[in-house]
């Protein structure tokens, strides 16, 4: 079994569960940041799951594309945008092998990215360097290492999780709009209930 196996494998099962176990509502901050983002861009959601933060996008009128290793939360994901009657470009990749088209993308969304190992997540930040085009925002809310002592969401392994240091040197030559660390009471879906350790980033990649 491939590694892109063993991902779908494991997301699938959290998925097979009734209903959208992180809810159909926008994660909220990313919706406090919606004076940032502007007519006619081109968005792209990075592990959408079930797919509430790419149709809440779509829904304010973007170019919306999303993508997740699990063909049961792209299902699901692709009903919630019928329902909302919004159109959403849907595909299956696991976020280890996706194709970064240079330059692609005005916005990338980045909400729990948490099951990226370290050698993974490097990867993934630089993929995010190379498909924004300059002036390209991301928007990013994780996990602090504080999240596994609360354990409610995200995987029981601090290597994981986001800290300043981290996101300052992963981002390092982007304008940071926004870093804070911060404690909160979630209630998204049935996953991510009670008290967390977040981490929130808004990051503009320089438009020389």
């Amino acid at each position: 079994m491939t590694a892109f196996d063993d991902a779908q494998a494991f997301w699938d099962r959290r998925y097979a569960e009734p209903g959208y176990i992180f809810g159909t509502q926008p994660n909220v901050f990313l919706a406090s940041q919606a004076s940032l983002f502007r007519s006619g861009m081109r968005v792209l959601d990075v592990a959408c799951g079930e797919g509430r933060n790419s149709v809440w996008l779509a829904q304010q009128g973007y170019d919306v594309s999303g993508f997740d290793v699990s063909p049961l939360a792209l299902a699901k994901a692709g009903a919630l945008a019928n329902a909302r009657e919004v159109s959403v470009r849907f595909i299956q990749a696991d976020v280890r092998t996706w194709d970064w088209e240079p330059a692609a993308f005005d916005a990338i969304t980045c909400i729990f990215i948490q099951f990226a190992a370290p050698e993974d997540r490097s990867r993934l930040f630089e993929g995010f360097r190379m498909t924004l085009k300059p002036g390209g925002l991301v928007i990013l809310q994780g996990y602090t290492p504080r999240q596994v002592d609360f354990g409610t969401g995200g995987p029981p392994d601090r290597a994981h999780m986001y800290t300043r240091e981290l996101l300052e040197s992963a981002f390092a030559g982007f304008d940071l709009l926004h870093l804070n660390e911060h404690e909160t009471i979630l209630a998204e879906g049935t996953k991510h209930v009670g008290r967390s350790a977040l981490i929130d980033l808004v990051a503009r990649k320089s438009s020389e």
